[in-house]
């Protein structure tokens, strides 16, 4: 069983927002997997289908490590077994990488789910770009997509539905530098 999960903010509000890219691709992949939900418990809305689990934390971004834990213990999932994806405001918008651990890279529910699990998970990292100005990063990332960025965005999503089938192979096969 692998565990997939997207990482954004719950709620209409944050929907269309760069910081819920994760929750879209998760989105994507419950209609294209034909998921059904199993529960809202977890702290989270959890959905199956055959060997794969697809859960959107419901915590908020800065907690997202409480909903993971909680999933992973109940069905004892290794953390070989856990794809997180998020966005990343080190990569040009559109671009697409995957690592497995590492460091946070100062985002902060990447920090809490290191905090609660350890980072030896596998990551695929969405680029949002960034702003201009330090200052403006959480405006910019709670600011929603504009709409040719989200059609680039969209893009990259068939790609994330094949990497996740066997995410070792990812790297070499889905990596894109941007739109």
């Amino acid at each position: 069983m692998k565990l997939i999960v997207g990482l954004g903010n719950p709620g209409k509000k944050y929907e269309k927002n760069r910081h819920n890219v994760g929750f879209m691709v998760i989105d994507y992949l419950i209609d294209k997997f034909r998921a059904s939900k199993l529960s809202s418990k977890f702290k989270g809305e959890l959905f199956k289908s055959n060997d794969f689990l697809f859960l959107k934390p419901t915590t908020f971004m800065n907690l997202s490590g409480e909903s993971i834990k909680l999933v992973k213990d109940f069905y004892k999932i290794d953390n070989k077994d856990i794809i997180v994806i998020h966005d990343d405001l080190d990569l040009k918008l559109g671009a697409l990488k995957f690592k497995r651990g590492g460091s946070s890279g100062g985002h902060n529910g990447l920090k809490s789910i290191d905090n609660l699990i350890g980072n030896d998970y596998y990551r695929i990292r969405i680029g949002i770009g960034r702003p201009e100005k330090k200052e403006e990063v959480v405006n910019y990332v709670l600011n929603n997509f504009h709409e040719n960025e989200l059609e680039c965005i969209k893009k990259l999503f068939p790609l994330i539905e094949e990497a996740i089938k066997d995410i070792k192979k990812a790297p070499n096969l889905y990596t894109r530098k941007g739109c």
